[in-house]
């Protein structure tokens, strides 16, 4: 980190020296900005997260698209994963890459999640991304993915999962292909009762432990070893990537139907597992993605800053805990993985008042801006006892998704990125 040595005796010194101002209406000085962050990283990181303090601010997204070009233009980055569902990923990526629909509106809805697909940021990204690469003074053609689990809110059936996997299979093997079919689709039943969305609430509405439910889950650990046991006849008959991706959907199915088992399961940790359960495989999907881009590039993943802290996560007065995807991330990737978490001052289009003084949030707006990134450096060379005290911001009075920094921050994440302000682009968390 830069001047990881310097040690400050308040943090109003440490914001003073290390705060680096810029503006989005700039790109020289905003991309010099991050010139600067990415060097700090080093060489190591091969995936780089960046985490949006609440969902719904359009100026994050547009900071995340910026941060995205330069990191392509200049920093040898090569995808991006947003937190959007993987399996749904493909659809838009097919658009990024020329090929498939031939507009965004096809693919606003079917190829994103959580309607991220109406945000006008969204478009603009994935648009920029299609131009890329239909330069041909860009060999290196950048690739768009969804990495969140299919089970937010509503958990979706392992039909599509399980059927991308068995299409590869008989692809490759179309005798073998039919037999895991005809033993896996009776299973599958109708999408409906998966998809139901009073489980969610509700255990004795969900069917993840129903004799078929179980039958399915052991039919589908079967597929998986078939596989892998069968790598290097499928490998020779298609290729390794193909072969990879046709694996992970299958161990996809297999989490998803984890997912619905325990969905089903009546518990006081319930909500806890399921959410831990949704972490573990959206950091697994990333696991394979940045597999996927080795060796021709880094990868940018955004999402909540919740997801993407190294810290647990704790809701409720610490009632409601689990391990989220940066925790998992760190584990899998130690220095490789590095991670961006942000913070704004004031957003009264979501309800964010201005921050109370000695807050993070306050002393950093009081810094030139109206875009400013300052390196955490962990925490290490900062007056211990006055992060330790560091009052919290109120919340957001409309806004559900917003998180305020604290001194678990400093260890959460390795950069800050803090703007003045931002608007709601109409997401509905309201």
């Amino acid at each position: 980190m830069t001047n990881a040595t310097r040690v400050y005796t308040t943090l109003d010194n440490w914001i003073a020296h290390e705060a680096i101002p810029c503006s989005l209406a700039s790109r020289p000085d905003f991309n010099a900005a991050v010139d600067t962050v990415i060097d700090s990283l080093g060489d190591e990181v091969t995936l780089l997260g960046f985490g949006e303090a609440l969902h719904g601010g359009e100026e994050l997204l547009v900071l995340r698209n910026q941060l995205f070009q330069r990191l392509v233009e200049a920093h040898g980055y090569s995808a991006i994963a947003i937190e959007s569902s993987f399996p749904r990923g493909p659809l838009v990526n097919e658009y990024v890459l020329g090929r498939g629909p031939a507009s965004y509106e096809a693919v606003q809805d079917t190829g994103f999640s959580h309607g991220f697909g109406t945000f006008e940021a969204n478009r603009e990204l994935v648009e920029w991304m299609r131009q890329y690469n239909a330069d041909p003074a860009h060999p290196t053609k950048l690739q768009f993915y969804g990495f969140d689990s299919p089970t937010d809110i509503i958990a979706d059936s392992p039909r599509q999962t399980l059927h991308f996997a068995l299409d590869y299979l008989s692809e490759r093997d179309e005798d073998l292909g039919q037999e895991y079919r005809k033993r896996i689709d009776p299973l599958l039943g109708q999408d409906a009762d998966w998809e139901n969305p009073a489980a969610a609430l509700d255990p004795t509405q969900a069917i993840g432990r129903s004799p078929e439910a179980t039958a399915l889950r052991i039919e589908t650990e079967e597929l998986i070893a078939e596989l892998r046991v069968r790598r290097p006849e499928l490998v020779a008959k298609s290729d390794e990537s193909r072969y990879r991706e046709a694996v992970h959907y299958a161990v996809v199915a297999q989490q998803l139907l984890h997912y619905h088992a325990t969905l089903a399961q009546p518990s006081e940790q319930r909500q806890a597992r399921l959410l831990g359960i949704r972490a573990a495989m959206m950091a697994e999907n990333l696991a394979y993605i940045v597999s996927r881009e080795q060796g021709r590039g880094n990868v940018l993943v955004f999402a909540h800053n919740s997801h993407l802290k190294r810290g647990k996560v704790q809701w409720g007065n610490e009632t409601l805990s689990w391990w989220p995807v940066g925790s998992h991330l760190h584990e899998l990737f130690g220095r490789r993985y590095a991670v961006i978490g942000s913070a704004v001052g004031s957003s009264p289009a979501n309800g964010i008042d201005q921050p109370e003084a000695g807050t993070l949030e306050a002393r950093f707006t009081s810094a030139p801006g109206p875009v400013r990134f300052i390196p955490t450096h962990q925490g290490q060379g900062l007056p211990t006892e006055e992060m330790a005290a560091l009052p919290i911001r109120s919340g957001s009075q409309k806004n559900r998704s917003y998180e305020p920094l604290g001194a678990q921050s400093f260890t959460d994440f390795d950069w800050f990125a803090v703007l003045d302000t931002t608007a709601y682009n109409g997401w509905g968390h309201f």
